[in-house]
């Protein structure tokens, strides 16, 4: 059995991991990597031959789990995508709103280049499709046999609707051998989401390391923090509160902890507006997916009715009533996405609001480095929005108390729950190298063999 690490390897994007036994090929994940300035063109080709590859097992939605997809089915892959419902339903919705990011970066570019034609588009609607044709859904704890040799387990795993950990069984040369990947592991009493579940006791564990020497804030609760800002932004200070979230999983988090706060009467009412097409598709998705929230949500809906609804809550329908907000002057909240700024209606929110002193910005999610979110936290006075340099004057303010990472215990306590002596190896990925190092570090001290793999390294099983 040959295992090679061929994305998110010393990175966090682009996971993609092919398990080769005799005469069958299993790809776990097939993500965009986002890493690179020309990472259009980085993904377009792979280290394999996709039609050689005999199944796709998909952990969960996220675009730099399943972004790739459609590419590999346009260059040959003939087979069969494994996963849960929600993954399988989110994942149209992210894939179709790639297209859109690509033909949308394929005008701008033209537009720029006077007409020269920028990156043509990775993949378009009809591969979307084409992909989608392929996808299988398992439920959660039900072992599937892909073939004689070979058992598969989808394990809940938190972090986003459907997630899982994906257990395999493998009979290698008359030897059974487990090997666990954990796609991205979720954390404890997030909004929404039931908590992960353990592992069962395996061979070789491929983990993420995202939050590895990191640590989640515990001095208040989400619900202390969200009353504090949303008081002093919209109540006392009658202004408007702009929350950049991720479409899908962030979004519902925050719809629910508001509709928590608003219901309970912790604070006068307050308009919300959820200004995101994707995100009321992706809340469907929730809805339909409604037996596999977590045991406070359900109980929620059955006392006060549908989580995701509640009254002031606005779900924008189109750009006529995105771009109405601006002229709406009452206090307010704004939740829009794209969650690093980078695109999106909330760049047209943050046009008209970045210089309003009495706007506060509240992040929820990681920014990466070089996106229009990072400028802003790390304190530029400036900042280039639509072709023009304006002052920041609105208040920034950031919480993780949203994070749908674990934090370095949690990776620790899901890592630690095999037993050291017959857990093999442990393989790092999904994670800066700072961060590997630092859960390296502490799994080395509790006795574990961890392996921190380069891009395309491979390893006899």
């Amino acid at each position: 059995m040959k295992l090679t690490i061929h994305g998110a390897a010393r990175q966090v994007t682009g996971s993609m991991h092919l398990l080769e036994l005799d005469h069958y090929k299993i790809l776990v994940d097939c993500g965009l990597d986002y890493e690179k300035g020309t990472w259009q063109e980085e993904n377009a080709l792979f280290p394999f031959d996709p039609a050689e590859i005999d199944v796709v097992l998909l952990t969960h939605a996220h675009i730099d789990h399943s972004g790739n997809l459609p590419t590999l089915v346009r260059m040959g892959f003939e087979g069969q995508i494994l996963c849960t419902g929600p993954t399988a339903d989110l994942s149209e919705l992210l894939l179709l709103d790639s297209v859109n990011v690509f033909l949308s970066r394929e005008r701008r570019h033209s537009k720029r280049k006077r007409g020269n034609s920028g990156p043509k588009p990775l993949y378009l609607q009809k591969h979307v499709m084409d992909t989608v044709q392929r996808f299988v859904t398992i439920g959660f704890n039900k072992p599937f046999r892909l073939n004689g040799d070979v058992e598969v387990t989808f394990i809940p795993a938190g972090h986003l609707l459907g997630a899982a950990f994906i257990v395999l069984r493998v009979q290698d040369r008359g030897e059974e051998k487990t090997i666990a990947f954990t796609g991205d592991v979720g954390r404890k009493n997030y909004p929404v989401l039931n908590d992960p579940a353990m592992i069962p006791p395996v061979n070789y564990l491929v983990s993420e390391s995202t939050y590895g020497g990191r640590f989640h804030s515990k001095d208040k609760t989400l619900t202390k923090m969200l009353t504090e800002v949303i008081n002093e932004a919209c109540i006392k200070n009658p202004g408007r509160l702009i929350i950049p979230a991720f479409s899908i999983g962030r979004t519902q988090a925050l719809v629910y902890s508001l509709n928590k706060i608003f219901t309970n009467g912790l604070l006068p009412p307050v308009k919300v507006y959820v200004d995101s097409p994707l995100a009321a598709l992706a809340t469907d998705v929730f809805r339909k997916h409604h037996h596999l929230v977590n045991q406070e949500a359900q109980e929620f809906y059955r006392r006060e009715g549908d989580e995701f609804e509640f009254e002031n809550l606005v779900y924008v329908q189109d750009m006529k009533e995105s771009r109405e907000l601006a002229n709406y002057f009452e206090p307010g909240i704004i939740i829009s996405s794209a969650g690093m700024l980078e695109g999106g209606r909330i760049q047209d929110h943050l046009f008209y609001n970045i210089q309003n002193y009495y706007c506060t910005i509240l992040f929820i999610g990681y920014c990466a480095k070089g996106t229009l979110g990072h400028r802003l936290l790390r304190g530029d006075s400036v900042v280039h929005i639509r072709d023009r340099e304006l002052a920041v004057y609105a208040t920034i303010r950031q919480t993780d108390l949203l994070s749908g990472h674990g934090d370095h215990s949690d990776l620790v306590n899901t890592i630690t729950h095999q037993d050291p002596a017959k857990l093999r190896r442990i393989f790092l990925v999904h994670g800066e190298t700072q961060s590997m190092q630092l859960l390296q570090e502490d799994l080395f001290d509790r006795g574990y063999r961890v392996e921190i793999p380069e891009k395309g390294q491979v390893f006899e099983l």
